[in-house]
């Protein structure tokens, strides 16, 4: 299905003025000009916020758990307890933001994570940590798919966008990278107490910022929200997301991990009913049925959930093999993360020569057969090998996340981007997810850790690069440039 570029670009009824002349500052989609700049400024500072909570407390969790008393067990839930909302209402509240107004949406998530943030820095017992990290991820699910919803209605379809998305993408993987790093300095220096506290100091930064900046868009006519469907998915969601978060701490054995699982399954079967019965769909299943948002969105859930997987068997292989102390091992992903802003830098130029789809492909391709470049690693050495080799696979695995994320909402109406970037941003949320208790497994089960890193690497590089070549027959990449 060729998409028109230049259609796509036209301005609907549905966005405002200021949206308007925002898109006019760059003739002929050049260049980033004004006010643009600080509309993406706000939008990608956002972003930032949210993916360097998504790693900035890891490697203070020891300190954190002897502090409020957290036992080892109970630390999982420090991580849980934000995935769990974050991505369980992540589609819906990119639907209500499509409906009743991305900006005031935007603007109360981060009112929201802001407080939940200074709730976790000052937190005096585990039950209200536990509150603020929730509280924190349900602002996540508002701020993620309000933020990108507005980045791509503001910024048309074309090399504008391509520009807008690559730096988003580029800020994104770098806040996941920095906050392993950034979370060990701090937590040595300052107390694990400093991490959280960067959060709620960043969120009203941006939040001061934003309401003279963004523009107000929603879709003209309001139906109403389905409710079933709302419910069904953001529960079938919920279920799966804690099935896996326990299963990767527990492995799949437990009752509580295979009832839910089964629970988010029925749940998100139940979804795909309602929503072809409901007059008003959360969800459109013609949309879903796009080769854009589905062969997308599958590139976007191997690319996350097997890259993950690469990172946590090689922090493994690092430490538990080699011997390296945390602090040289996070220099191993500050390498990745500049390789991956190096990446950022080029990629929308990529994209422009030759479009989402194909770039998508050979990213994929390109993080597959790097990720094999592992297996050279041996059990006594390796850092070198292995540094060079997950910095060149994290800039093809940045290559893939800007390229399926412009592949998701090229050609989305404005009225629908806010279910279209929820959809990239769930998908973001499951892969995170999913891989490590998928594939890790197979690292901390077998005998020898280094034969179990092995096994991983070579599933890993197998997984994505079938999915390479699935995703470049299923999207027809060679058939058109763009989209």
């Amino acid at each position: 299905m060729a998409i028109d570029s230049q259609t796509a670009t036209t301005p609907t009824p549905t966005t405002t003025d200021r949206t308007n002349r925002l898109r006019a500052e760059a003739p002929g989609n050049e260049g980033l000009t004004g006010r643009a700049k600080l509309v993406l400024f706000v939008l990608c500072a956002a972003q930032f916020m949210v993916a360097l909570d998504f790693s900035v407390l890891n490697v203070a969790l020891p300190v954190l758990g002897k502090d409020l008393g957290l036992s080892r067990s109970a630390l999982q839930w420090a991580v849980t307890a934000f995935a769990l909302p974050s991505g369980g209402f992540l589609l819906l509240f990119g639907r209500i933001a499509d409906l009743y107004g991305r900006k005031k949406l935007f603007l109360l998530g981060l009112a929201l994570f802001g407080a939940a943030s200074l709730l976790a820095t000052l937190a005096w017992d585990p039950a209200s940590f536990l509150a603020g990290r929730a509280l924190q991820g349900l602002g996540a699910a508002v701020i993620v798919p309000t933020g990108m919803s507005l980045l791509t209605t503001t910024f048309p379809e074309g090399p504008l966008r391509d520009k807008a998305v690559g730096i988003s993408g580029t800020l994104l993987s770098l806040g996941f990278t920095i906050g392993m790093v950034l979370g060990g300095v701090m937590t040595d220096t300052l107390g694990w107490r400093s991490t959280m506290g960067l959060l709620s100091v960043t969120a009203v930064i941006v939040f001061a910022l934003a309401p003279g900046l963004l523009p107000e868009s929603r879709t003209p006519d309001r139906p109403r929200l389905d409710v079933p469907g709302a419910v069904t998915v953001t529960g079938g969601l919920l279920a799966l997301i804690y099935s896996l978060s326990s299963a990767a701490q527990r492995g799949f054995g437990g009752v509580d991990v295979w009832g839910t699982l089964l629970a988010g399954l029925v749940l998100l079967v139940a979804f795909a009913v309602v929503e072809s019965k409901t007059p008003a769909p959360l969800v459109s299943l013609p949309m879903l049925k796009r080769r854009t948002i589905a062969w997308g969105n599958l590139a976007g859930l191997v690319t996350f959930s097997m890259m993950s997987t690469v990172i946590f068997v090689l922090t493994l292989y690092l430490q538990e093999t080699l011997g390296l102390s945390s602090f040289r091992t996070g220099l191993v992903f500050g390498v990745q993360g500049v390789a991956s802003a190096f990446a950022g830098s080029f990629a929308p130029k990529v994209i422009g020569r030759f479009g989402a789809r194909r770039t998508l492909t050979g990213s994929l391709l390109g993080q597959g057969l790097f990720t094999a470049a592992l297996l050279a690693v041996g059990a006594h050495s390796g850092a070198l090998v292995a540094t060079v080799a997950v910095s060149v696979a994290s800039m093809f695995h940045l290559g893939a996340i800007i390229s399926y994320g412009l592949t998701v909402t090229s050609g989305v109406p404005d009225a629908e981007q806010g279910l279209a970037t929820g959809l990239v941003t769930t998908t973001q949320q499951v892969g995170l997810t999913i891989g490590i208790p998928l594939l890790g497994v197979l690292a901390t089960t077998q005998t020898s850790l280094f034969g179990g890193v092995r096994t991983v690497l070579v599933a890993d590089a197998a997984i994505v690069v079938a999915a390479a070549v699935l995703v470049g027959v299923g999207l027809g990449a060679g058939r058109t440039r763009k989209a």
